[in-house]
């Protein structure tokens, strides 16, 4: 009887190796050298992000100390509260100005003010809607 002959495929030539690029990439420890530099950028990926959300919530809290002692320096000066953010960067008499402009939260939306605030006879409340643009959630950045 005859011997059947069998074809290695490991063995190819050059000009048979032009489609097997990818093949080859996932066969043996290929496709765990591409699992791990996906993972490695996955990391990277999100570690960016979170640093992203940390630096807004950063620039919020910095932003809502500066309306707050625009409020407290307008209160000292005119001696109640400001009845609209527009006060705060246009006073209503020659008294000096407490702020150039409203500034905004990390996420480039207005920030919510109230004066005096409920909690507290003297105290504003100075709010941010976090990063959902919403009050209704919980994602609130207060004072």
């Amino acid at each position: 009887m005859a011997k059947k002959m069998r074809y290695r495929r490991d063995v190819l030539l050059p000009w048979e190796r032009r489609n097997v690029w990818f093949t080859e990439l996932l066969s043996g420890s290929m496709w765990r050298a591409l699992l791990l530099a996906l993972a490695a950028l996955g990391m990277t990926l999100l570690a960016w992000r979170v640093a992203g959300h940390r630096a807004r919530v950063r620039m919020t809290r910095a932003s809502i100390a500066e309306v707050q002692r625009a409020i407290v320096a307008f209160r000292a000066e005119v001696g109640r509260c400001p009845r609209s953010t527009v006060e705060l960067v246009h006073p209503p008499r020659a008294i000096s100005y407490q702020l150039n402009e409203l500034p905004d939260d990390g996420w480039g939306r207005p920030l919510y003010v109230r004066c005096p605030d409920r909690r507290g006879i003297g105290a504003a409340l100075v709010v941010s809607a976090g990063p959902s643009g919403s009050f209704s959630k919980d994602d609130n950045i207060f004072n």
